[in-house]
Parts: structure tokens; C-alpha cells; sequence
């Protein structure tokens, strides 16, 4: 790392600690000289850090107070990237006051002033420019997460009560271990202290979560997202297309199943995924425009081919 840069992030995280620093106590605390000193200042204001400087006996300096963060110290492209991924969140869920795709909506419009001013006018050209289409999923709390992440962190049992997909509530003690982002919804994987299992939960049919002060010794636990997916595809049936098109077609075809693909020669792959009905991949396939064969239990079989009959009678 270049010694300007060195120092100009060892300054600013000596003025975010909030304290009034004297020329010569900080440029002694930093090791450099106190006009080295005020040229890394003028560079964090050129930054857009609010540093306020009081000459004369008794000066110091200190980064500015108020309720905004200062500057954030992005490169353009990390700017771009970052409002890119709050537009796409905010697109998601129904924006329910608390959710995270409602709290991605109120950053997207403040994250121009927390950035250099150099930023500013790309930023400000980005969002003008930029329109994202909404996408249908659950709506998830942002304090969930935020709690979830701290238990997490800190080894606490949690206690929450939870709404089966058939509609039951049961009350839960857990202890968190991971949360996973997986086709546009989030889940929680922990131990399970009532069942004394592993058991992944939907965070968005999560209410009343509390931490308690129980801590718990760390398990030696599953991989997080295979153990997701093998227990989204538990109790349904596999069934395999060898389709007559590569594997990017097909992968853009099947997003939003859980598949896995197989490149074979002559420009073939072939799909493997596990459903719980024959209609789920007739629009990825009907899609793709290629030719294709089946591999299934003889029910999904039927249930194809009665539904080919009803499609070439509808056509003719």
C-alpha cells in the first residue's frame, strides 16, 4: 500500500473515533510532521470529509458531528456496484415497512450525499437511467436478519415462533448457525433444541424472535446451502432432459430451479433436478426452442403426454 493511502486511512480512523485531536498530537500520533499533517487534511476534504480545523492555541481537529456518516471512499466502480445491488433488492418482496427490500428503497435514494462529490454526478446519472422490474418473493424483516446476524455472532439461542407452509405454528428454540439467500428467499439453517436436529427455516414466516443469554458451543454443522437444497428437493422425484443445446441456453432456461447440468458432445446437456410435478419445467423447456428427451417416474410420464393431447388438440 502507497504511504500517502497509509496514511490517509490511519487519519481518518483516528478522527472517527470522535475525539478533538491538537496539529501537534496528531501528527505525533501518526508519525509525520504537522505540514505533512495539514496536506492529508486538505486531501480528506477534497474526499468530502467534513474535517473542521480551529487554529490558534487550543485547535485541533476533528471530523465534523451530525447525525449523516461521512463519505464513503468508493471507486466508481464499487459506487456503480453498490447502488446496482440496492436497486435489485429494493426490487423484491412488497416493501413492508421494516423489510429489507423497503430499507433498500430509502438507501437507494441517500446514497448519492454519502459519496465524494466526484461521484456524485455519475451516481445521480445511474439512477435517472436506471429502472428495475419487480420481482415476486417474500417480504423479509431487516431486523430479523440484523438479529439473526448477531446471535450468530455471539453464540445465543434464539426462540421465534414459525408458520409451516401448510399453514401450522409451532413455537422454536435454535440455535443459528447460517443464513443463505437462495432463489430469492432467505433462510435460517440451526440446531433445532426441541427436535435436537438440524432444520432450515424460512426467515420471512419467522415472528416474535428473541435472543436469549443461553450461549451454546459451536456443532460441527452440514454445508449450509447443499443441506438447503437437498432438503428443498427432499420427497420429490428426479428426472433428467438431455436437451440439444448448450449449457448457457439451458442454465438461463432453468434460473430459477434448482438444476444441475451436465455438458455432453454434440452441443448437448443434460438437466438433473427433483420435482413434485410434471408441469414445473414445461416453461423453461417450451423456451429454450431445442429438442429434447425425458427421463422420469412413468406418472410424470403421463402426465406429460395428457397434457400433449390436450395441447395438440387445443392447436388443431
Amino acid at each position: 500500500m502507497p504511504d500517502v493511502t497509509r496514511r490517509m486511512l490511519s487519519l481518518l480512523a483516528t478522527l472517527q473515533t470522535g475525539r478533538s485531536f491538537g496539529g501537534g498530537e496528531l501528527a505525533a500520533r501518526l508519525g509525520i510532521s504537522p505540514r505533512t499533517l495539514r496536506r492529508d487534511v486538505d486531501r480528506l476534504r477534497e474526499y468530502g470529509y467534513p474535517v473542521e480545523t480551529r487554529p490558534g492555541p487550543g485547535g485541533h481537529y476533528r471530523l465534523t458531528a451530525g447525525t449523516a456518516m461521512p463519505p464513503l471512499m468508493l471507486e466508481d466502480d464499487e459506487a456503480i456496484a453498490v447502488l446496482l445491488g440496492l436497486a435489485a433488492l429494493a426490487a423484491t418482496g412488497s416493501a413492508d415497512e421494516g423489510s429489507v427490500d423497503e430499507a433498500a428503497t430509502r438507501a437507494y435514494g441517500k446514497v448519492e450525499q454519502y459519496l465524494p462529490k466526484r461521484l456524485r454526478h455519475r451516481i445521480g446519472h445511474l439512477r435517472a437511467s436506471l429502472e428495475t422490474g419487480d420481482v415476486a418473493a417474500p417480504s423479509t424483516s431487516a431486523r430479523h436478519l440484523g438479529e439473526l446476524a448477531d446471535a450468530i455472532a455471539a453464540r445465543q439461542v434464539v426462540a421465534f415462533d414459525y408458520e409451516r407452509k401448510d399453514g401450522a405454528a409451532s413455537s422454536r428454540r435454535v440455535e443459528p448457525h447460517r443464513q443463505l439467500h437462495h432463489l430469492q428467499r432467505w433462510f435460517l439453517l440451526g440446531w433445532d433444541l426441541d427436535r435436537g436436529d438440524w432444520r432450515v427455516f424460512r426467515t420471512d414466516r419467522i415472528s416474535g424472535l428473541r435472543r436469549s443469554t443461553t450461549g451454546f458451543e459451536p456443532r460441527p454443522a452440514p454445508p449450509a446451502m447443499e443441506y438447503l437444497t437437498e432438503g428443498i428437493g427432499r420427497g420429490r422425484e428426479p428426472v433428467a432432459f438431455t436437451v440439444a443445446a448448450p449449457p448457457g441456453p439451458v442454465a438461463e432456461a432453468f434460473r430459477h430451479d434448482t438444476v444441475e447440468l451436465t455438458a455432453l458432445d454434440g452441443g448437448r446437456t443434460r438437466v438433473d433436478l427433483r420435482l413434485d410435478s410434471w408441469e414445473w419445467p414445461l416453461v423453461a423447456l417450451a423456451f429454450l426452442d431445442a429438442d429434447f428427451t425425458i427421463e422420469a417416474p412413468e406418472p410424470f410420464l403421463q402426465g406429460l403426454r395428457r397434457f400433449a393431447e390436450r395441447l395438440l388438440a387445443a392447436a388443431d
